[in-house]
């Protein structure tokens, strides 16, 4: 082989060796997908963090209703994904979120098999219940079956500040929530009203979803937390297990023979850790619910 010829194999091995280093490394930035190859998948996506509606970066403790919605959409668009597995690790959230989650799961064609990791209380065990299986751990927490709306009264130290307010509002509950007062008793018949009614939702969800009845519902939707174990004795999951026991269990249901291949909608990836950390500060992103003047309601106990 002449010189001409070697310099000409060397550039060819060169590109190639850096061809696959670059699809490696979108193969890692996108979480180890298959890119879609495979024909017999199962999905799992991640709802991981406090539950909220907005556009927060995804894998800093907060799970955004927009891109679980879009994560099942994609799954249900995709032909070569025949069952989907929703890993929640959540202790709630709003319910404005919870209900855009199991709004587009109602509209999924495929199985959805929901795997409760530590903790799937509140609004997360809202978005559980629509699921065609729900499995939990033993020590899963989860139930929690309610809804609070918190408001804060700092008034007493903005009286010790020597801090005055001037209000000019149009209505008697414009300024409901304020911290510089308590909730007047109006105020308070009103936010007990709005919790009964998302409340009623709630448990009208869960007794629907569950085939349970709605008085049976209510019995034990009191807020308090359930083990796994527990849960599965009153029916609010369906069988105790990992998250391999899930991912099998839809394979089973979405019609996958043999061994399933495994995708990963949202799991944490290289990009996450090059562009940012559990330690990023999300407050801008968050403010807008966290720091409004009404106080926060949440599916959350």
């Amino acid at each position: 082989m002449n010189q001409s010829s070697r310099k000409i194999l060397i550039y060819i091995v060169t590109v190639l060796f850096l061809l696959f280093l670059i699809i490696g490394a979108f193969y890692l930035i996108l979480g180890g997908k298959d890119l879609g190859i495979s024909g017999n998948r199962v999905e799992v996506i991640y709802v991981q963090g406090i539950m909220l509606t907005g556009s927060v970066p995804t894998g800093f403790g907060i799970a955004t209703s927009e891109e679980i919605t879009k994560s099942l959409k994609d799954a249900n668009e995709d032909e070569g994904i025949k069952a989907i597995v929703m890993r929640i690790n959540s202790p709630g959230g709003s319910p404005a979120a919870a209900e855009e989650i199991v709004s587009t799961m109602k509209k999924i064609d495929k199985p959805i098999v929901v795997s409760m990791g530590d903790v799937a209380a509140s609004a997360a065990y809202y978005i559980s219940a629509p699921a065609d299986k729900i499995l939990a751990n033993p020590d899963t927490m989860t139930g929690s079956i309610g809804v609070i709306w918190e408001f804060q009264n700092r008034s007493q130290f903005y009286d010790k500040e020597g801090t005055s307010f001037y209000i000019a509002k149009s209505g008697e509950l414009k300024d409901m929530g304020g911290d510089w007062k308590g909730l007047s008793d109006e105020e308070k018949q009103y936010a007990d009203q709005v919790i009964s009614a998302a409340y009623g939702r709630f448990v009208k969800e869960v007794a629907d979803d569950r085939n349970l009845s709605l008085s049976r519902v209510k019995d034990i939707a009191d807020g308090r937390i359930y083990t796994g174990a527990k849960a599965k004795e009153l029916g609010l999951v369906d069988d105790l297990g990992s998250l391999d026991d899930a991912i099998q269990i839809a394979a089973n249901l979405g019609g996958i023979v043999g061994k399933p291949e495994i995708g990963y909608a949202n799991k944490p990836s290289l990009s996450r850790l090059l562009f940012g950390s559990e330690e990023t500060d999300v407050s801008a992103f968050t403010s807008y619910f966290f720091k409004n003047p009404f106080g926060q309601l949440f599916s959350i106990s």
